[in-house]
């Protein structure tokens, strides 16, 4: 397993939670491909699946298992022995045992009470640890829960043997502050590590694992692109970015591997990626404003709280209505071509009416022949 010493530790769930996005279905090559990525990158521990829902599934697993990824492998399981042991069949070296910890899950999904719910609880992380595993006691739905409930659940979990426990917002249903102030009084009143797990049902699944790493959570559970169900989960690129740039953490991901990952994720899932998208759209180094590149040529930091490169990218400057000289001189030279004001006045007027005429920023191909139309050197 990776040593992360006193860092967030990101567990990516892609292949499993990210999976389960409704329409989302990943061949076994490409678990392989998304997990090998995924261990380059430098992240903690890969949830590969769901080993008792066999056939392919088991098999992509166990193939992901003797890769021999520098991560820890792990595998998602209910609460109980079987699927416990079709995570040992697979070799895996950790298991996310899963059970409801709110009352709507226990009462109306489960039809049961909460004694069975830590009965069930206790009978499974036992038999885990006694087969040398590492537990995260999943507890679904934490969000939800009474906090007095929950903190008897974690205090059984704690004493079983759980190595962490993941704090679930099943249903991202939280915010900030209220997931702090969960997340906190959890580890002042036991003191099991906690791992954040957050759903983007309200658009606050990255703010949510910030606030919780905040409060003490030392596990961030996310998924590419923010890949998941309903609106998916807090976004393993937008988690790591804004740990290093806005909360200044050591994150021991090496980001220039996330243009990658996205676009395998993104090709595999067949989900295209939003072009507004944080830390990967395609607008996010796209610039048309006259004053935005003006700013950038003088000083990128004007603009940019990152380069592009830092995550396999690269700014692209293109030309359109809001555009200024400068961008259009600055454009041209990456044609090989150095405009006279005068020039690029023209060409800045045209280039100009026809972005209003087509409703967007124009394509390299457009500005040529404007400019071949309105200077005619054809070369």
């Amino acid at each position: 397993m990776r040593y992360v010493k006193n860092e967030i530790k990101i567990v990516d769930t892609t292949l499993r939670d990210g999976e389960q996005t409704a329409g989302v279905v990943f061949s076994g090559d490409e678990k392989r491909k998304i997990a090998k990525l995924l261990d380059k990158a430098g992240v903690y521990q890969i949830e590969a699946g769901v080993p008792a829902i066999g056939g392919d599934e088991k098999e992509a697993i166990k193939k992901i298992v003797q890769d021999n990824n520098e991560a820890s492998i792990l595998g998602w399981c209910r609460a109980v022995t079987d699927d416990i042991k079709e995570a040992i069949d697979c070799g895996l070296d950790a298991v996310c045992v899963s059970v409801p910890v709110s009352d709507v899950h226990i009462e109306k999904k489960l039809g049961r009470d909460r004694a069975w719910v830590h009965d069930q609880v206790k009978r499974a992380i036992n038999f885990a640890k006694s087969n040398n595993l590492y537990v995260s006691c999943n507890a679904e739905d934490a969000s939800r829960a009474q906090m007095e409930d929950l903190i008897k659940f974690t205090r059984i979990a704690k004493k079983t043997g759980a190595d962490r426990l993941r704090f679930c917002d099943t249903v991202g249903i939280l915010g900030p502050s209220q997931t702090a102030e969960k997340v906190s009084t959890l580890l002042h009143e036991v003191g099991l590590p906690i791992e954040i797990h957050s759903h983007n049902d309200f658009g606050m699944a990255t703010a949510n694992s910030i606030a919780a790493i905040r409060a003490g959570a030392a596990f961030a559970s996310v998924t590419i692109n923010g890949l998941g169900e309903r609106a998916g989960n807090a976004a393993l690129e937008e988690v790591v970015m804004a740990l290093k740039y806005v909360e200044n953490e050591p994150i021991p991901i090496d980001t220039s591997k996330i243009r990658e990952l996205s676009n395998a994720v993104a090709t595999a899932s067949g989900r295209e990626i939003p072009v507004n998208k944080p830390i990967v759209g395609k607008n996010i180094f796209k610039l048309e404003a006259g004053i935005h590149v003006d700013g950038l040529s003088k000083a990128a930091e004007t603009y940019e709280t990152f380069h592009p490169s830092e995550i396999g990218g690269e700014r692209q400057i293109v030309i359109g209505k809001h555009s200024g000289k400068n961008s259009l001189k600055l454009k041209f030279r990456e044609f090989g071509i150095d405009l006279e004001d005068e020039e690029a006045k023209v060409l800045l007027e045209a280039a100009k009416e026809k972005a209003v005429e087509v409703k967007r920023a124009l394509f390299e191909k457009e500005l040529m022949y404007i400019y071949y139309e309105k200077i005619g050197k054809k070369g």
